[in-house]
């Protein structure tokens, strides 16, 4: 098995991290995915012969989490839309 860990902005609370872990597991051949709150990491367990972490990149930042120094400021409303969606669902 494979691991990613990918450092993101926006993470506030358990929300948050019920939408992440939500959404990643529907990517094809995501096994595992857990989050820590200290450091705002994101480590995606995976079984594949290719590299996916453009593709986990691409829907955290989708999600409004993107990877740590991408300065993208829209994704900051994008996140507390999905913190609250994370919200209803726990």
């Amino acid at each position: 098995m494979k691991t990613e860990v990918i450092y993101i902005e926006n993470l506030k609370c358990h929300g948050c991290a019920n939408t992440i872990r939500t959404e990643l597991k529907k990517t094809e051949s995501v096994k595992d995915v857990s989050i820590n709150h200290d450091d705002s990491s994101v480590t995606i367990g995976y079984e594949s012969d290719e590299n996916k972490r453009e593709i986990f990149l691409k829907k955290l930042s989708k999600l409004g989490y993107p990877e740590k120094g991408s300065g993208n400021f829209g994704a900051t409303v994008k996140s507390y839309v999905s913190c609250a969606i994370g919200r209803v669902k726990s």
